[in-house]
Parts: C-alpha cells; structure tokens; sequence
C-alpha cells in the first residue's frame, strides 16, 4: 500500500511539473500611442480633426503553450483610449478607459520572438471628457498584431498595434486605433 502511495503521489509531482510549463502566468504594462480616426468627427455639429494621446495599459497575461512553435496568450488588461479634438476655436481630450481581453496566437519565429495575432473585446469602464457629451459605446470589438521579444525566460517586452473595428461612439462615425509597447515578467 506504501508503494502504490509513493508511486502516485510521484507521478502527481511529475504532472503538475509538466502542467506549470504548459501553463505561465504573468504581468505587464506599458505606454499607449492611441487616437481616434473616422469621416465624420463632429461634435455639437462643430468639425474636429484628431490627435493622438500618449497614456497607459497594464493587467495580466496567461501563456498556453500547445507546441514548441504556438501557444495562445489571453490578456486581461486595463487600457486608456481615445483623442485630442481641435478645430480653429477650441481644443479638448476625450479619454476613455476600456477593460480589454485581447486572445492573441502566438506564432514563435525562434526561441526569443514571436508574432502575436488576434482579436480583442473591450468594455468601456470609465470616460473622461473635458466637454459634456457622453456618447462613447461600452463594447469595441477591435483586432491585435505585433511582435514579442523575450528577454530571458520570465522577461519581456513586446510592440502591438490594435485597430478597432467597431464605432467607439454613438454620436461620431470614429474607431479606436492604438500602438502599444509593453515589459512583462512571467512566472
């Protein structure tokens, strides 16, 4: 009985083992380069151009390893959106924080990069506007691509561009675009 005893609770060890380099869990965070782009931005019947703003993402990131060459990497990220809107009298940023799951494959080019592919759903938790108009949509269905370089084997730095594919407002024809460049450490 002893030895039926040892020899599962070795093979248990042996499959969480192998069960934690199948499955990694980490962190990151980053800078967003993000902008709001469309034909017909207009606010209060006033024409705007756009630029872009430089704000922040950071949540958590899961590794699902199904080979040597492909994993599947889902992200559960808080991400700051949006623009600067000017026309020839005023000037404003409009500012929208999204809850977004990006659910990237990861197609591994050699041991250090790899190329990251996906779509991504948002939930639009919180919107900061320095004029009164409420009108952002609370669901952006967007697409992911970009490029991930491992450092050592638990740090990371990746380059990402998410265009968005859904309008991102109610009153606007305008999409979310934003390049992301992000570190990150896994366990």
């Amino acid at each position: 009985m002893k030895k039926i005893i040892l020899v599962a609770v070795v093979l248990l060890a042996g499959s969480v083992d192998v069960q934690a380099q199948l499955v990694r869990f980490g962190f990151k965070g980053g800078l967003n380069y993000a902008n709001q782009n469309g034909s017909n931005i207009t606010v209060n019947s006033d024409n705007y151009n756009t630029d872009a703003i430089t704000s922040y993402h950071a949540g958590l990131v899961a590794e699902l390893k199904l080979t040597d060459g492909f994993s599947i990497q889902p992200e559960l990220l808080y991400s700051t959106q949006g623009a600067t809107y000017k026309n020839a009298v005023e000037e404003f940023e409009n500012e929208l924080g999204y809850l977004s799951i990006p659910v990237l494959a990861k197609f591994n080019l050699n041991k250090t990069v790899s190329l990251d592919l996906g779509p991504q759903a948002s939930f639009l938790l919180s919107e900061r506007n320095q004029f009164d108009v409420k009108n952002a949509e609370t669901f952006e269905f967007g697409v992911a691509g970009g490029l991930s370089l491992n450092l050592t084997k638990r740090f990371f730095i990746q380059g990402r561009y998410v265009l968005g594919l859904t309008e991102a407002s109610r009153e606007a024809e305008v999409k979310n675009s934003v390049l992301q460049i992000s570190a990150g450490f896994k366990f």
